[in-house]
């Protein structure tokens, strides 16, 4: 989640006033945008290791939610989900059987068709009588319905343990599902820090009890920072965007530091002056926000007020 972050809108000023020659152009305040790192799970806070103004890279782990718990509930799914699998037939290994008859009957086959054929030669030397060729071919035919019924039976056996596999695997995927939501609840537990930035704020303690969605910290990229100023419609003419212009910040003894500004945006439509400003009659000029990025050494704040001049 992101916010915009500033503490206070400055004035704007028409034609401005004058500093060492210099002549204001807008007033503002510096922001940044802010990025509010937030808990992913629920449970107490074991190890929070962040600090406001410490600077942190993407993708560090900075804290871990306590896991007990869920660690606990995913074992037991395991366990169910091992108790559930354990029922699964295996088809290969329980039609087997009938693959050893059906191979057996073939052999058999086999040599009853090379006595038919040794018998056909011994019949059409006249050498056997007619029966025994019939008797053979009775036993094929035998054989041969055989092969068939248990081809049946195994077909049928192999269709029930699919159908039971299938009511098995049924139960199974919710198990799974629910594993793999615990595994990416506990993945999440731990706390990785998303942008690379400084922490601006810490919002938890370690060992405190936290829930989904609850702030930790806030970090924010400090090296650019955007001023925030308003001019009038009238300036518009004189600014765009991608224009480079000067952000002047106090210094002591009544001057200045210059910074080198662009301007990143321009809102398209018109609004009221800020309440902030004093008079009835600044209040009802209409205005234009405008977005300018600072390239930031370290001195700038969010929070702090700048000027610009346009060049």
């Amino acid at each position: 989640m992101k916010t915009l972050t500033f503490l206070f809108i400055g004035a704007i000023s028409l034609w401005g006033c004058n500093r060492k020659g210099n002549q204001t152009d807008a007033y503002g305040n510096f922001e940044a945008v802010e990025t509010i790192v937030s808990a992913q799970a629920t449970g107490v806070l074991e190890s929070f290791a962040v600090e406001e103004g410490q600077t942190l890279d993407a993708g560090i782990k900075v804290g871990l939610i306590d896991t007990l718990q869920l660690a606990l509930q995913k074992e037991q799914l395991k366990a169910s989900l091992l108790t559930v699998s354990s029922r699964t037939p295996n088809i290969a290994t329980q039609t087997s059987f009938y693959e050893q008859q059906i191979a057996l009957q073939e052999e058999q086959l086999k040599a009853l068709q090379r006595e038919k054929k040794r018998t056909e030669n011994l019949l059409a030397a006249e050498s056997v009588p007619g029966k025994q060729l019939d008797d053979i071919n009775t036993q094929i035919s035998m054989i041969e319905k055989q092969i068939a019924l248990i081809k049946g039976q195994r077909s049928a056996q192999a269709s029930a343990l699919t159908t039971q596999k299938t009511g098995i695997q049924s139960e199974t995927l919710p198990l799974q599902k629910q594993i793999e939501r615990l595994s990416d609840q506990i993945e999440k537990s731990t706390i990785v820090n998303p942008v690379s930035g400084t922490v601006t704020m810490r919002l938890a303690e370690p060992k405190e009890v936290v829930s989904y969605g609850k702030a930790l910290y806030k970090i924010a990229d400090l090296n650019k920072l955007v001023l925030r100023a308003y001019i009038s419609g009238d300036q518009l003419v004189r600014v765009k965007v991608g224009q480079q212009v000067k952000v002047l910040v106090d210094a002591p003894n009544d001057t200045f530091q210059e910074y080198e500004g662009n301007v990143q945006w321009i809102a398209s439509k018109a609004e009221f002056t800020p309440k902030v400003i004093q008079t009835k009659e600044e209040r009802v000029n209409l205005v234009y926000a405008m977005k300018i990025l600072v390239k930031n050494n370290g001195s700038l704040k969010i929070g702090m007020p700048g000027e610009v001049v346009f060049n």
